[in-house]
């Protein structure tokens, strides 16, 4: 089960309407956050895990749902930071049923507001955007303090039943 928590900017894309009690996220990444960024004439979406604040990027143009583009994107990160893929797979599968939902953390859209403007500074239309995802997950996040979310999130799938809770 999954939160997907959608800013005003990105639901008014969507068309979609936030549910207004959503259930809470059993995944390990917990809620993702989501926001529409505009990198260079590209639509991008910007989504960042509630607990370890690990950004992805990805395109926002296309006839996938949201969700689906979030679970295969997640599943690229993942795998590019080294997790085993056993634990993938139950990531990605516990993503695939859940809600759309307002933001809720302003700690959250906080952090991704500071990655919007690193990404605007660094932002290179011709590299994979994961590999723009992985250099924002490795820039330290104060809420984390001072851990970096690409760290975070290894731990995090270390931890055999818990969560770690960044914020």
């Amino acid at each position: 089960m999954l939160t997907i928590r959608c800013t005003k900017k990105l639901l008014t894309r969507l068309k979609a309407s936030p549910d207004s009690d959503p259930a809470p996220s059993t995944t390990k990444l917990g809620d993702w956050y989501a926001n529409l960024v505009y990198m260079q004439r590209q639509q991008l979406v910007l989504a960042m895990s509630e607990r370890t604040l690990l950004p992805v990027l990805f395109p926002a143009r296309g006839k996938e749902p949201l969700r689906d583009k979030l679970i295969l994107t997640v599943g690229e990160m993942l795998t590019s930071l080294g997790i085993d893929g056993t634990l993938i797979d139950k990531e990605l599968s516990a993503m695939a049923e859940g809600s759309i939902a307002k933001t809720a953390s302003r700690v959250v859209l906080g952090s991704m507001t500071d990655l919007t403007f690193m990404l605007e500074a660094w932002f290179e239309p011709d590299a994979p955007l994961l590999v723009q995802s992985l250099r924002l997950a490795n820039v330290p996040c104060s809420p984390l303090k001072d851990v970096f979310p690409d760290k975070a999130t290894v731990e995090a799938f270390k931890r055999p039943g818990g969560h770690l809770r960044a914020i």
